[in-house]
């Protein structure tokens, strides 16, 4: 048995960043030692306990000598136990069991058992993709975690089922055969029943207007009414009308879902917009991210691209809906620690939900209402104004009377999208090159200076809005976004006086009919 160097290569992950980590293993006399350094946490630096049985049981014991793995760069910590094949196939490197270098630059990712079976491991997505743009162009993954790292392309993956699997490989590439990949996934089977559909919601025009420009611009709504109206089952359909996503935008959503999802969830790339609906009792770290040890993101980050709904939005802590307001502007959420900075995408769609009143009965006359006075004004007040004045979309989702029950439907959602498309088509030719794909991503001071100033005959209503201090600065600039989104779904090169009044009466809850 000869002693050296084995080198081998894996990826760590600081949020959805990837760095490429060089797994280096020296074997030297001495009494029998084995430890793991590069600032490795107590899961990884506990993997000469895995990797010793695994290649026992595999047939390639690890030599009784002086073992040192060091993951490298050391100043980044390392975190889990999905280094232990790499550790394995750099130990073996050096042990000389594992012989050619074919290992040197190939991403080796995955858990050990003890009888040296392979495990799936959190992550493997966003970690495949950071070794394809450092040029990495073979890795090897569990056989849970083929389906998510065969997403990306320019990328060979070998599936394993086992430590012995990667051995035999290796030592069928000295005879010139290479690693075989792994198959290419079987196409899922198309769902046979029909999803959810816009035409299912009776009546309630006015929301349905909210729910098509929240699509076409990407505006944040607010929908208050009493208990049963259609508030959610209307939230709930907004992502029918979305556009579906780019493969870039899909493969971002999927990799947020490979940290946080169950092990080989993300099976295939799936183009529909994400729709999050965490309960009114989540925690701060579940729905903007965190958590003790490592930060995982949370629901606003699994919403990137999507849409967020919060139901019985007063019922959630203050404290909880305040810190929506920074992810709201920038689109990412930054989760700070003592000695790590993590960073998650989270742009997407706000969708709030309010009943009238603690009891939901304060509508009309409000007979039936049991709600005292200062509990009313304490519940409404937990939608603090900061954050409504993020909000572009505020509307007023009435009770429905039996008139409006018949067996005409509304329009459905494939009718609805595809006005959302066209709209959207026309939002990417006016702002191709800017590097805005929407209405709601345009900075306020860009659509009040020309070219897209509008003459003073249109904005009147709004000019005199902000005057009397009715809207703020930032609520002028978002009546101008909703707006131009107005014009879009109509057709219209620019808005005129009637889509401002409709944008700003939709603001106030109080519609006007362009």
């Amino acid at each position: 048995m000869t002693f050296g160097l084995g080198l081998t290569r894996s990826v760590v992950l600081n949020g959805l960043d990837g760095v490429l980590v060089d797994v280096e293993a020296h074997i030297g006399q001495g009494l029998p030692y084995f430890a793991v350094g590069g600032t490795p946490d107590p899961a990884c630096a506990q993997a000469p306990d895995r990797v010793k049985p695994a290649a026992a049981t595999s047939g390639v014991p690890v030599p009784p000598h002086r073992i040192t793995v060091n993951l490298s760069p050391a100043s980044i910590p390392k975190r889990g136990a999905g280094f232990d094949l790499s550790i394995a196939v750099a130990v073996l490197s050096a042990s000389g069991q594992i012989r050619g270098g074919r290992a040197r630059d190939v991403v080796h990712l995955g858990e050990l058992a003890l009888n040296g079976r392979l495990r799936g491991v959190p992550g493997v997505l966003p970690a495949v993709l950071a070794a394809m743009r450092a040029g990495v162009r073979h890795v090897v993954v569990p056989l849970e975690n083929v389906g998510e790292a065969q997403l990306v392309d320019g990328v060979v993956v070998h599936g394993a089922a086992s430590l012995r699997d990667v051995i035999d490989w290796y030592t069928a590439a000295e005879e010139g055969v290479p690693l075989p990949p792994a198959p290419a996934p079987v196409p899922p089977v198309a769902p046979s029943c029909g999803g959810p559909d816009l035409a299912d919601v009776v009546g309630q025009e006015e929301a349905r207007l909210a729910i098509e420009l929240s699509a076409t611009g990407g505006h944040h709504l607010l929908m208050s009414g009493p208990p049963g109206v259609g508030k959610t089952m209307l939230a709930e359909r907004l992502v029918t009308v979305l556009p579906p996503l780019s493969r870039e935008e899909a493969l971002e959503t999927h990799a947020i879902r490979s940290v946080t999802g169950q092990i080989g969830e993300v099976t295939r790339l799936d183009h529909t917009p994400p729709f999050v609906a965490p309960h009114h009792s989540a925690t701060l770290a579940a729905i903007v991210g965190g958590g003790s040890g490592v930060a995982l993101p949370g629901a606003i980050s699994r919403a990137h691209h999507g849409v967020l709904f919060l139901d019985e939005a007063p019922e959630f802590k203050s404290s909880v809906l305040q810190t929506l307001r920074q992810p709201l502007e920038s689109g990412e959420v930054i989760i700070a620690r003592a000695r790590q900075m993590v960073r998650y995408p989270a742009r997407f769609l706000l969708v709030l939900a309010a009943n009238p009143c603690p009891c939901g009965r304060s509508y009309g006359k409000g007979a039936d209402c049991t709600c005292k006075p200062m509990e009313i004004r304490t519940y409404v007040g937990r939608l603090s104004g900061p954050l409504l004045d993020r909000v572009d979309l505020q509307v007023h989702v009435p009770p429905l009377q039996r008139a409006a029950i018949g067996d005409a439907t509304g329009e459905g959602s494939a009718v609805v999208a595809a006005r959302v498309a066209r709209a959207r088509a026309a939002q990417a030719e006016r702002w191709s090159g800017r590097g805005w794909a929407t209405n709601g991503l345009v900075p306020g001071h860009v659509l009040r200076r020309a070219p897209f100033r509008l003459p003073g005959a249109a904005t009147a209503a709004l000019d005199r809005s902000l005057d009397r201090g009715a809207v703020t600065l930032r609520g002028y600039d978002r009546v101008l976004r909703v707006a131009w989104s107005v014009a879009d779904l109509l057709g219209r090169d620019s808005p005129g006086a009637a889509d401002v009044a409709m944008a700003l009466g939709l603001r106030s809850g109080q519609l006007v009919a362009a």
